[in-house]
């Protein structure tokens, strides 16, 4: 193990640090002048889109619309390394368990489907119609289809989503465990319940327009990077950029933007954050409702000078219902209770509402800094709350931006992975295909991880994603995929999920975002995508496949369709030699696609409709709606501090996980953090210098991480090191996955049940305290 792992953080984001990065993953792939010239093709009107991020492209794009971090994806999926038969039959399954996400992965493309051969131990080849015969066979063999459950990565097109889900309803179940339950899923209905719909309301377009951003929750710099181009622009023309984030990001405080020659050549850099506010973890909730506070107290005075009101009050007689509810929660809500919840001053919040009153034009933005917790979904009620006080949803420059993860997990919800489907949506189906829908609702993430555990389900299949490391409680998930009595991984590369075999396991490689994707006629096929933004356009891979034996995801799903439930309802094969008949399904099932493959050959593809955006409210009372709901009595941080005093002194603390910038999701592409200075490690944990110095350690130390969650079950993260950081006390942070052992599978949102990844209660065991 490395023991010098701290070093100098980068100046700032971007920049040569970011082209030496770009430099050195396309030498590490292999073939370095294939992935710069695959790299040029990337969010082009004409290539394919990034297999990263679902940051929205740009109307009139540039030469090249990528980023580090894409950079990262493209040679990771075109690397010429292999992970042949050869390799499986060198390996055993025990032997591979022992590699770190990062070396099993380093392998390579894999080149055959694979099944599990329990008496050796390892995968062997296998033909893909005898693969998808037996999976049919066993599937078919269940009890009810409820005993299966199907997983969706949001790497998935639009296409592949659309008929996996036709194929699961036909098959009889609405057991869809997705990628967003771990996300956003707070998100989806916390803004349902607010303005009607699920997903955020500005375009692109509206960040060249706003006066003031409020990044809650998030690090562009490392999740996003093509973000950080649209926030340095709008510093640049004087917008105020309002942060709140318990950790000093590189990306939120400067950026060197790459495609800048003359910034590029000075070495210069453009402040981002005007204003750089770090709440505790979980008090982002508390945070708003100051701001909204100083906002009424400010209503409250100009109303006594018989000034004009700071209130939209137009906006809020037509649009809105609740405003004399919420205002009387947060008169009730006292400064005391918000400076101790927040962990931020009043003078501090007061700031914050300063900016939004100053702007006519605000647009807020969060990711899974404010939709991992307990309270996610009233958090983001109170971020509709406080965006409704001047009108800032549907107009240019104004909206709520949740900003997604994986490329594609907005499409895939949109057409149809959702385990509690609309009956409008069932009825279409019918429609269209002639069958009767399932209408019990189904399993997600955590319920099928249940049903696992209590042997009601017996089945598991992934359409991508590495869901074994993705979701919570790492051992116990590994205990119930090895249950099942089958496991099938759609994937490209070989990872841990594929090392928890059921009794019968298969791997069914596919092709990538990157690749040719050919049908019967040698014609090439192109997918679609849904950003952040609600743009759908095309994506059409430029490379040769990485194996003559890959498939690619729609032919896979519609390969195991075929053999377990046949041809009679949908002609598999047809659709899946010809992907605008998929579409032109979607089209007639879907509001929002009319014309489907006709405007999706528009460069920029097409906007989804947001009625929100054009304050159309579809919620009960026809308005966008206030909540009223209290704060939290405690959160993890209030309770770790009440805890420590009640038990004599011993230390617990608030813990996040988060990516380091050599990752994205689960996929570790490199062993260096250097935005935040750490090199070659992975097992570390951010802490305050003062909570070091309380511990009596060091830098460098090395502790284990004991989860604090009562349920009789030990969560140990074993041998980590501290990192002095500067992230508020009793706060501390780490990466996942190695950290997802200490998520305890019982600690979920109200209302989204998505897994607290942002506060976990801890505490630490020393050398010196062991």
């Amino acid at each position: 193990m490395n023991e010098i792992f701290i070093g100098k953080k980068s100046s700032a984001a971007g920049g040569w640090g970011a082209l030496k990065s770009c430099g050195k993953q396309l030498l590490q792939s292999g073939s370095p002048l294939t992935g710069a010239r695959t790299m040029l093709k990337a969010n082009q009107p004409d290539g394919f889109d990034c297999p990263g991020c679902a940051w929205g492209d740009p109307e009139h794009g540039s030469s090249f619309e990528f980023c580090e971090n894409g950079v990262k994806a493209v040679s990771w999926e075109a690397t010429e390394k292999r992970a042949t038969p050869a390799f499986f039959a060198k390996h055993t399954v025990t032997e591979l368990r022992k590699l770190s996400d990062y070396e099993l992965e380093l392998n390579g493309r894999i080149t055959h489907p694979m099944r599990y051969d329990r008496q050796s131990d390892t995968y062997q080849p296998v033909a893909w119609e005898d693969a998808f015969a037996e999976i049919g066979d066993i599937l078919k063999g269940l009890d009810s289809p409820d005993q299966a459950e199907f997983y969706t990565s949001g790497r998935a097109s639009n296409e592949a989503a659309y008929l996996y889900q036709l194929f699961v309803r036909i098959f009889g179940t609405n057991n869809f465990p997705d990628c967003s339950n771990m996300c956003h899923e707070a998100s989806g209905v916390g803004l349902r319940q607010a303005i009607g719909v699920g997903k955020g309301t500005v375009l692109l377009e509206d960040f060249e327009k706003a006066d003031a951003i409020f990044v809650l929750g998030q690090n562009p710099g490392t999740n996003h990077p093509r973000m950080l181009v649209d926030l340095r622009r709008a510093a640049m023309r004087g917008a105020k950029i309002v942060v709140f984030n318990p950790i000093r990001e590189r990306g939120l405080e400067r950026f060197s933007d790459p495609q800048d020659k003359l910034e590029m050549l000075h070495g210069g850099s453009t402040e981002i954050a005007s204003h750089y506010f770090q709440p505790c973890l979980g008090g982002d909730m508390a945070a708003v409702r100051g701001m909204s506070k100083a906002i009424f107290a400010a209503d409250d005075e100009a109303t006594a000078k018989g000034a004009p009101s700071v209130l939209d009050h137009a906006f809020l007689n037509e649009h809105c219902d609740g405003l004399r509810e919420y205002r009387t929660a947060v008169n009730a809500t006292s400064w005391s209770e918000i400076e101790d919840q927040s962990g931020l001053s009043r003078q501090e919040i007061e700031q914050a509402a300063a900016v939004y009153l100053s702007s006519e034009r605000v647009i807020c933005t969060w990711a899974m800094g404010i939709t991992q917790h307990l309270h996610s979904v009233p958090t983001i009620r109170e971020i509709a709350n406080f965006m409704f006080l001047r009108g800032n949803i549907g107009k240019p420059g104004a909206g709520l931006c949740p900003v997604r993860g994986h490329s594609n997990v907005q499409g895939d919800r949109t057409v149809g992975i959702n385990e509690k489907p609309s009956d409008a949506f069932l009825d279409a189906l019918e429609k269209e295909f002639g069958f009767t829908a399932p209408r019990n609702h189904g399993h997600n993430v955590l319920a099928a991880i249940g049903a696992m555990l209590d042997g009601s389900a017996k089945a598991f299949i992934g359409l991508g994603g590495n869901f074994a490391r993705a979701t919570p409680d790492s051992a116990l998930v590994e205990k119930a995929m090895k249950s099942l009595r089958l496991t099938v991984n759609i994937a490209t590369k070989p990872n841990h999920s594929h090392l928890m075999p059921g009794e019968t396991a298969f791997i069914l490689p596919c092709l990538g975002r990157t690749e040719i994707d050919l049908n019967s006629q040698g014609q090439s096929q192109v997918v679609s995508v849904e950003d952040s933004m609600s743009m759908v356009h095309g994506s059409a891979g430029i490379n040769h496949p990485a194996s003559p034996h890959l498939l690619s995801e729609v032919a896979i799903v519609a390969g195991i369709a075929e053999a377990t439930v046949g041809s009679s309802v949908v002609s598999w094969a047809s659709l899946a030699d010809d992907y605008e008949r998929i579409r032109s399904h979607i089209e007639a099932t879907i509001p929002g696609f009319a014309d489907y493959n006709t405007r999706l050959r528009k460069p920029r593809g097409f906007h989804l409709r947001n009625d929100a955006a054009h304050r159309e409210w579809n919620t009960p009372s026809g308005k966008a709606t206030f909540a009223s709901t209290a704060l939290p009595r405690q959160t993890v941080h209030q309770q770790a501090r009440q805890n420590q005093k009640a038990d004599g002194g011993r230390s617990q603390f608030a813990l996040q996980t988060f990516r380091s910038h050599d990752q994205y999701n689960t996929t570790v592409y490199g062993l260096d953090d250097r935005y935040r200075g750490v090199y070659g490690e992975r097992k570390v944990i951010f802490i305050h210098p003062d909570d070091l110095a309380m511990l009596n350690a060091r830098s460098g130390d090395r502790v284990d991480v004991i989860c604090e969650y009562d349920d009789g079950i030990e969560r140990i993260a074993n041998d980590f090191r501290f990192v002095s950081y500067d992230i508020p006390r009793g706060s501390v942070a780490g990466y996942y996955p190695e950290l997802n052992v200490l998520v305890p599978l019982g600690s979920a949102g109200d209302q989204s049940d998505t897994p607290t990844s942002k506060s976990i209660m801890v505490s630490f065991r020393t050398e010196k305290s062991a």
